[in-house]
């Protein structure tokens, strides 16, 4: 029973797995390639001159641009050969076809193919793609592509650095405008004491799985590991929200559809845990077999997908970073802990279902003798 148990909950998490990877691919195709964490910070230094109503923020660690235009007025955003790029207005976002920037700010390494009919030279062809008066945007300028660190932080890892001062050119009707910015190397945080300092606490809460279930301490056991993976679930479902309000969502609809559409396994994972905290509080039947399911499904889906932020000084989310390592971890502690504690006492009511028929086999034995 066990045994199968244990089997079925393989071919979930591997289901998940592939489920993961398929739905995975769509998202960065659209530009929706958000890093887990990045050591380049991305920053605005305002837009001059000034313009009441045109805001510019970087969102997604520095990924993305997002431009929002309230001034009633239409706004260009230049392309890297000086040509109209986008448009925003009252009456939506537009995209000239005929931008290269159109084609290599469709991902965030620039490698996207150019058309022939990109033509900087060429008149504008717009192309409307949102609604409203908000344009988000993947941009060179404002970022480091190169597969290596600049030279002056190859020479000093460990010490912040600028890496340069960044514009990009609008256009106010005939009036030019600027966005200024800045790009910094921030040194990356140790991946190893944070990585250790995980490694033993989930063990720790793993420990509690070698408690006899049917003993009281087993039982608290029980309910103490209930109550982490509703802690581990909460905390795996405010990840998500974070990273999609720091991608620009605003409002519960907009929020719920970029979770739906690109954090969807976090999302699961973290109600899953959720209700099977509840179930190991409530001592129901195959309680063990649940909790260690739920664990391992938080641990993968929602822990070691954003373990990024261990190694990386900027993290995706709109609170600090630090912050962001500590969720990560305590899911991690969490579903990883659970797993191994759920496991261990699984491992043990198998061995005493095992020794119970043999004890009564010798019982029968010593009477027939007697």
């Amino acid at each position: 029973m066990i045994r199968t148990l244990l089997g079925r909950a393989g071919l979930v998490a591997a289901a998940a797995a592939v489920a993961t990877l398929i739905s995975a691919a769509p998202a960065a195709a659209h530009g929706a390639d958000a890093p887990n964490g990045t050591d380049y910070r991305t920053r605005t230094t305002g837009v001059a001159p000034a313009r009441p109503g045109l805001e510019v923020r970087v969102i997604e660690a520095g990924a993305r641009l997002e431009l929002t235009n309230r001034t009633g007025r239409t706004i260009e955003v230049i392309g890297y050969s000086g040509e109209p790029y986008l448009r925003v207005g009252p009456d939506g976002v537009f995209e000239n076809d005929r931008s290269p920037a159109t084609y290599l700010n469709r991902t965030i390494d620039g490698d996207t193919a150019l058309p022939a009919e990109a033509d900087p030279a060429a008149a504008p062809s717009w192309r409307r793609i949102a609604d409203g008066t908000t344009a988000r945007w993947h941009d060179q300028r404002a970022l480091w592509q190169e597969s290596t660190p600049p030279p002056a932080v190859r020479a000093a890892p460990d010490r912040e650095h600028r890496v340069r001062d960044w514009t990009i050119p609008l256009r106010d009707g005939t009036d030019p405008v600027m966005i200024g910015g800045t790009l910094d190397w921030v040194p990356p945080p140790d991946a190893y004491t944070w990585w250790a300092v995980t490694i033993v606490a989930l063990l720790a809460v793993g420990a509690l799985g070698l408690l006899a279930a049917a003993a009281t301490a087993g039982r608290r056991a029980l309910s103490a590991l209930g109550a982490l993976l509703i802690v581990g679930g909460a905390v795996a479902v405010v990840y998500p929200v974070g990273r999609e309000l720091d991608a620009g969502a605003r409002g519960v609809s907009a929020v719920v559809v970029g979770l739906l559409s690109g954090q969807v396994w976090s999302l699961l994972t973290g109600l899953g845990a959720i209700a099977a905290g509840w179930y190991a509080l409530a001592r129901r039947p195959s309680a063990d077999f649940v909790v260690a399911l739920a664990g391992a499904c938080l641990a993968l889906f929602a822990g070691a997908a954003n373990a990024t932020v261990f190694a990386r000084s900027i993290a995706p989310v709109p609170w600090s970073p630090e912050i962001a390592r500590v969720m990560v971890a305590a899911v991690l502690i969490a579903g990883a802990g659970a797993t191994a504690a759920g496991v261990l006492r699984l491992h043990a009511t198998a061995r005493a279902a095992a020794r119970s028929p043999r004890a009564a086999d010798t019982d029968r034995r010593a009477t027939a003798a007697g």
